[in-house]
C-alpha cells in the first residue's frame, strides 16, 4: 500500500524535524549544568524502545535486512560523531557531560543529512517504510551512544571510588 503525502505535511515534518534538533540542542547545552546519573543515561533508549510498536502496523513492515542495515548504519556511523564529542568531568565529586562547541555542528550536520537521506530514500519505498528505516538507524545510533556514555560514566565513577 503506496501513501501519498501532500506537499505541504513534508514542509511540516521537515520543519517538526528541525525544531525538535534545536529542542535537543538547547536541552543537552541546559542538561550539561547538571550532573548526568545512569537514570538520565538510559532513559532515553528505554523510552525509545516503545516506538518498536508500529511495527505492529503492516505498512510499517520493511525486510528484516533493511531494518538490520538501518540499524548497523545508525550504530557505526552516526553514533561515531557522538560518542567522539561526547566527554565527561568529575566536578566535587559529581560528573557533568562536558560542552563542547562541535557537539551543536554534529547534531546539526547529523541532521541535514538524515533529511538528505530520507528524501533519497522516501523516493523508492513508502512513507511509512521510511518511518521505520529511520527509525532503526535512530535507535541504533543513540543505544550505541548510550552505551558509550553509561561506559564512560562507569569508568569515571570507578575512579572516583577507586581514589
Amino acid at each position: 500500500m503506496n501513501i501519498t503525502i501532500p506537499s505541504y505535511m513534508q514542509v511540516f515534518v521537515t520543519v517538526g524535524a528541525i525544531v525538535m534538533a534545536a529542542l535537543a540542542l538547547f536541552i543537552r547545552l541546559k542538561a550539561s549544568r547538571r550532573p548526568v546519573t545512569v537514570k538520565k543515561i538510559i532513559i532515553p533508549p528505554l523510552g525509545m524502545t516503545t516506538g518498536f510498536g508500529m511495527f505492529i502496523v503492516p505498512e510499517f513492515h520493511i525486510p528484516i535486512l533493511w531494518g538490520a542495515v538501518a540499524f548497523a548504519v545508525g550504530w557505526l556511523l552516526f553514533s561515531y560523531p557522538l560518542n567522539r564529542s561526547t566527554q565527561f568531568e568529575l566536578i566535587d565529586g559529581e560528573v557533568y557531560a562536558k560542552r563542547t562547541r562541535g557537539f551543536a555542528y554534529i547534531l546539526i550536520g547529523l541532521l541535514a543529512l538524515r533529511l538528505v537521506l530520507h528524501e533519497v530514500v522516501e523516493q523508492y519505498i513508502s512513507v511509512l517504510q521510511t518511518g521505520s528505516v529511520f527509525f532503526l538507524l535512530a535507535y541504533g545510533m543513540i543505544l550505541r551512544w548510550r552505551l558509550f556514555m553509561l561506559q564512560e560514566y562507569r569508568r569515571i565513577t570507578g575512579q572516583l571510588h577507586a581514589g
